[in-house]
């Protein structure tokens, strides 16, 4: 174990063995390891925005066989998926890369206040061998409260098997404005209160300079905000100062040169790391090994 991973782990202070072991293993998988940074490839798009807008731009990603092979040949830290994904393909890829098996989701066909349904459990997980559980919550929707009490129930059960908790925190609806969901103040709120439910990793947007929440305006006058450096470093310090992984999605596909650019911003700002899916799996393999090639060598060199 890395001295890195060591003061990592001790973060975790209410956590049972079984939690640190799991974090450990993302910790230590990959060409990460060590280094206390995260890439994970999260694939659970095809759920949320429908097959063809998730993988028609690159067929072979239809294929879950695909989507293991490239987070084990890419050397990324762990993958992450709904239920029926994880299952094809957990038995030729099983102890290969960690899993993280995606419990909730919401889809596009649905409107109304924002919501997810429950389709994987952690019986499902223990049983695909994952080292941990995958939700998300919407802070700010009608139905935050209910997303919320079910991530508690759920986190606490994966903890009592020795899961560790990923928790997704995307603030809409509300006080929240459309314009609003990735304002630095709301994505930090985000992050502090996933690290308040006691999520052992964070996902969160990158944050875009501005306050949101009118409440917050004073509060916000002297924090620094210009760059995405700086909004990732009062990111981290919402997420008690620092002592919670918390990774940064990559959101829609962008071209190459530009989303370096914000990992790099991310990595200089004290980001844990990135969960990297449709940047990544919409390319050609050969182009997606070389682009996470890349980010997971922003990230070594600012650990």
């Amino acid at each position: 174990m890395s001295d890195k991973v060591k003061e990592i782990l001790s973060w975790y202070e209410g956590e049972n063995p079984g939690v640190k072991a799991s974090l450990y293993r993302l910790l230590m998988q990959g060409k990460l390891a060590g280094t206390g940074k995260l890439v994970i490839l999260p694939v659970d798009q095809g759920y949320e925005h429908g097959p063809a807008r998730s993988f028609s731009k690159n067929p072979a990603a239809y294929d879950p066989h695909y989507l293991y092979q490239l987070a084990i040949d890419a050397g990324l830290s762990g993958y992450a998926a709904p239920l029926g994904s994880l299952e094809q393909g957990a038995d030729t890829f099983a102890g290969q890369v960690p899993l993280i098996l995606k419990v909730n989701s919401a889809n596009s066909l649905h409107t109304g206040e924002g919501d997810q349904a429950i389709h994987g459990t952690v019986k499902d997980a223990l049983r695909l061998g994952c080292v941990g559980i995958g939700f998300t919550i919407y802070p700010g929707s009608g139905c935050n409260y209910d997303m919320m009490e079910e991530f508690r129930e759920m986190s606490a059960e994966a903890k009592a098997n020795g899961l560790c908790s990923v928790l997704w925190s995307y603030p809409r609806g509300g006080n929240v404005s459309k314009s609003g969901e990735t304002a630095l103040d709301i994505i930090a709120y985000a992050a502090h209160m996933a690290a308040l439910l006691g999520a052992n990793i964070i996902k969160v947007k990158p944050p875009k300079a501005g306050v949101d929440l009118k409440a917050a305006e004073g509060a916000y006058a002297g924090v620094a905000q210009d760059t995405l450096k700086q909004r990732i470093e009062h990111v981290m310090q919402a997420a008690f100062n620092g002592k919670r992984l918390v990774v940064f999605s990559g959101g829609e596909a962008k071209d190459t040169e530009g989303f370096l650019n914000e990992i790099r911003e991310i990595a200089a700002g004290g980001g844990s790391g990135s969960i990297v899916g449709r940047n990544s799996f919409q390319r050609p393999k050969a182009e997606a090994v070389d682009l996470l090639a890349k980010i997971i060598d922003i990230y070594k060199a600012a650990a």
